[in-house]
């Protein structure tokens, strides 16, 4: 399918052209992690009695049914459904590389180039959409992103942010850098809070038969900032061997999706490997490679202690104070780096082997950082009366519009 007219619709959701704007709501990954980000907001757009037409686009079965189960909406005028595969070369290329670049996202853009020309605005949550108007021309598609994630990382406040016509952002820190460093316009985004927390789930079933703590260890998959390529053998050995913590074992969903991660920020390549056979059957150790759970922040609140490096997910453990311990694998002057901002949030080791008395300060003095926690929860998420995909569906509204 790539043309406006091979869009799949729920039942007949057709409209006159011109009754209303026709928008689109992205989604283009390899996994899912990303969809809880932007597909709340289609929900208040539909209660609002959006007067257009949404067209859900993903570029795989997978998104498209993760879409439907969190929305819950299957039949409803004006909402359509559009599968947009990336060619079968781009997969076998991608295959070739290793999936070490978004070959198959940048794929799934061009072979579908007459759909997303067809609409009047797209909603992204992920930047490589930009491609659409740098590279293919599609000029005339307003292009709103909303990250998925509020973390601190220089990937995240990129030139490429410049691209967008609307920047949909969390909260006051994400605001501040952004412009500081001319990434938005004043009159180009909208603080919206962060509609991901709208859906995260009750409090999830404990994983562990016993009262002892439990840590989430927590690494990115980036080949140069991640701990897991240097550390993460020595952390779950350590942890294997002791009676004192459970440990959930939950990385970026990414990290186990590739057998070698390319880092085009820092031009690293790192190889995953395989930990999980050799710590099968431990009743106090659960490993997960890329489940659900690992995406709805299931694990981020079971845990009493976020163990991890740069992953934006620490924003989310920090839901309510809690201790964190950061890995510094690649001996990061980090101090003065708002780039590892986070990491003021807790106590960062430089070797693993200072986990043990980590965990016990952190076990005696839980409360440490919890005022520096909740001052950076309060910049980094925006909290109104109203919801955060309620916010963003009246900034989408409000910029079309215009």
């Amino acid at each position: 399918m790539g043309d406006a007219d091979e869009v799949v619709r729920a039942r007949d959701t057709a409209l006159t052209p011109g009754q209303g704007p026709r928008l689109g709501f992205l989604f283009n990954h390899d996994e899912l992690h990303q969809v809880a980000h932007t597909a709340p907001i289609i929900v208040e757009l539909l209660r609002s009695g959006w007067p257009g037409e949404i067209v859900v686009v993903s570029s795989s079965l997978a998104q498209t049914e993760q879409v439907r189960r969190i929305i819950g909406i299957d039949d409803h005028r004006g909402l359509a459904f559009a599968c947009c595969p990336p060619p079968r070369a781009a997969v076998w290329l991608d295959r070739l590389c290793g999936k070490a670049l978004p070959i198959e996202r940048l794929g799934a853009l061009a072979a579908h180039r007459t759909l997303f020309e067809s609409l009047d605005a797209l909603v992204v949550p992920e930047t490589t959409s930009a491609f659409l108007k740098t590279h293919l021309g599609v000029t005339g598609l307003k292009l709103i992103y909303l990250p998925h994630g509020a973390g601190d990382r220089a990937v995240g406040f990129r030139p490429v942010t410049r691209s967008f016509d609307l920047v949909l952002l969390s909260g006051e820190k994400v605001r501040d850098r952004m412009l500081a460093e001319g990434l938005i316009r004043p009159d180009g985004h909208a603080i919206v809070g962060y509609p991901k927390f709208d859906i995260a789930p009750a409090a999830p079933q404990p994983l562990f038969e016993n009262d002892r703590p439990t840590v989430l260890y927590n690494p990115h998959f980036d080949p140069r900032l991640s701990s897991w390529y240097r550390m993460g053998r020595e952390v779950i050995d350590w942890f294997a061997g002791q009676s004192d913590f459970n440990l959930i074992v939950a990385p970026h969903v990414m990290l186990h999706r590739r057998r070698l991660h390319l880092s085009v920020e820092h031009l690293r390549i790192g190889r995953v490997g395989d930990l999980t056979c050799r710590y099968a059957g431990l009743p106090h150790i659960h490993i997960d490679t890329g489940s659900q759970r690992s995406i709805d922040m299931s694990y981020t609140r079971l845990a009493d202690i976020y163990l991890g490096d740069v992953s934006s997910q620490i924003y989310e453990f920090l839901t309510r104070p809690r201790p964190c311990i950061f890995l510094n694998s690649h001996a990061a002057n980090w101090r003065d780096d708002p780039s590892y901002a986070q990491w003021h949030l807790g106590e960062v080791l430089d070797r693993a082997s200072d986990l043990p008395s980590a965990l016990a300060r952190a076990v005696a003095a839980p409360d440490t950082h919890a005022e520096a926690q909740a001052e950076a929860m309060r910049r980094t998420f925006a909290i109104d009366e109203r919801s955060a995909s309620k916010r963003a569906a009246e900034a989408i509204a409000r910029f079309l519009a215009r």
